[in-house]
């Protein structure tokens, strides 16, 4: 945790080809593929044109869609993609859509099996959509906007196709579980750039923080809304690290600095804003940690899967020290645990002010104001002396919510519900979660 800025204003690049290269390792087997990698990339394509030839004319004023004519290309190291603008391509682990050739070629070997493998077929299909979304974007005229709002944009045409998967018109997917959302969002978080990387650099993608919102908007407000993104109205959080020692540390505080600075810093936000949320003061919070056995609680309201908890009689915050906070912050990095907090001093404020933290809207509102704190660190002033983040740490705060518990749909809220919800408090403030 250091610094981070919001940026606006980027720096207009022209579309050459885009491409989704994945982080180098994945959180785990999470789907075991039914079908061929191959067969999914075709029936998603297809189904995506299907999609686009309903939705095309009511962004072009009428004009009919025009299907890709270049083809579909998958390759591999031994067979490689057709050349693109008159170059040869390397071969890479991507995907990419290119415009040129009006064509869609595809790492058929490791990236697109392994995604497959790892996440499930959906996130197969939601990756060709983002690169179909790039021809939606040529054949619109949309084409020398900045790199990272054409990534996103893309993104959101993924997530307006997606949206017509879920209403039960695909030819190609059926009705996606809770579950199946959680695991494509988990794979968009390995699509995402590494920490560090500036919005204005070329070939930026955005960080997952912005491409998941990307991707969340479309499913919810459709392809008009992300028709409209451009470098004016786009919300961008990626920046680079602001110097050599924060670059190397990836940003990242000690553990036990980042626990003692993080629970300071939100029992400080609270004491500041609970009044004006509740009508009341606040009294301090104590936190605990435990290493066997969990402090005694009569009334704990949990979460992390159970290794974490309020507790409202005790009015405590309690969390597995030795094993879910290290592994937290080893597996993802400093503000994963402040997201663990975060949700903590979040379920204390909800009790505190007599509303509900349990069932799907109780969690929501729990996610929210937790968000509402990392609004406050991501707007505070910068030249100050107290804590603020780095670049990555919104991906670590998504990526913990992931590790709380993925889709498993008995009713309660997805990962993909309260990703959604976080993030409205991390950008619009307290004022939208009471």
């Amino acid at each position: 945790m250091r610094a981070l800025r919001i940026v606006a204003g980027v720096l207009v690049l022209a579309l050459a080809g885009c491409g989704v290269v994945p982080a180098p390792t994945a959180p785990g087997k999470t789907a075991s593929p039914t079908a061929k990698p191959a067969d999914v990339v075709t029936k998603s394509l297809r189904d995506v044109e299907r999609y686009w030839a309903g939705e095309f004319p009511k962004l072009a004023s009428g004009k009919k869609f025009r299907p890709i004519t270049g083809g579909f290309h998958p390759y591999t190291e031994r067979k490689p993609a057709p050349a693109c603008g008159g170059q040869s391509v390397e071969y890479q682990p991507n995907a990419f859509y290119c415009p040129d050739g009006d064509f869609i070629a595809w790492d058929a070997q490791n990236l697109i099996p392994q995604l497959q493998e790892d996440f499930g077929p959906l996130l197969v299909g939601v990756v060709m959509a983002h690169e179909y979304g790039h021809a939606i974007q040529v054949r619109l005229g949309r084409t020398k906007d900045p790199t990272v709002v054409l990534e996103q944009q893309a993104d959101c045409y993924a997530g307006a196709w997606l949206a017509d998967v879920r209403a039960g018109h695909s030819t190609a997917f059926k009705k996606p579980t809770a579950e199946q959302l959680d695991n494509t969002v988990a794979g968009i978080l390995m699509l995402r750039d590494q920490p560090g990387i500036a919005a204005t650099a070329e070939g930026a993608h955005g960080n997952a923080f912005d491409r998941i919102r990307a991707f969340q908007e479309g499913m919810q407000q459709g392809a008009r809304k992300c028709a409209g993104y451009d470098a004016d109205n786009l919300q961008v959080t990626e920046v680079p690290f602001s110097d050599r020692q924060e670059a190397a540390t990836g940003g990242d505080l000690p553990y036990d600095q980042a626990i003692n600075l993080l629970a300071q810093d939100a029992q400080q936000y609270w004491t500041r804003t609970f009044p004006g949320l509740a009508n009341q003061q606040w009294q301090p919070v104590k936190v605990e940690t435990f290493d066997t056995s969990a402090p005694s609680c009569k009334d704990p309201d949990v979460t992390a899967n159970g290794a974490a908890f309020y507790c409202r009689s005790g009015d405590f915050i309690a969390f597995d020290g030795q094993n879910l906070g290290p592994q937290l912050y080893d597996r993802i990095g400093d503000f994963a645990v402040g997201m663990l907090l975060g949700d903590l001093f979040a379920r204390a404020a909800q009790d505190r002010r007599g509303a509900s933290t349990s069932g799907k809207a109780g969690q929501l509102a729990v996610d929210c104001l937790a968000g509402s704190w990392t609004n406050d660190l991501l707007t505070r002033d910068q030249n100050g002396n107290h804590l603020r983040l780095s670049p990555g740490d919104l991906d670590e705060a998504v990526a913990a919510l992931l590790a709380f518990g993925r889709g498993r749909d008995q009713g309660g809220a997805s990962a993909f519900d309260r990703i959604s919800a976080y993030r409205k408090g991390v950008l619009e403030g307290l004022g939208v979660c009471s």
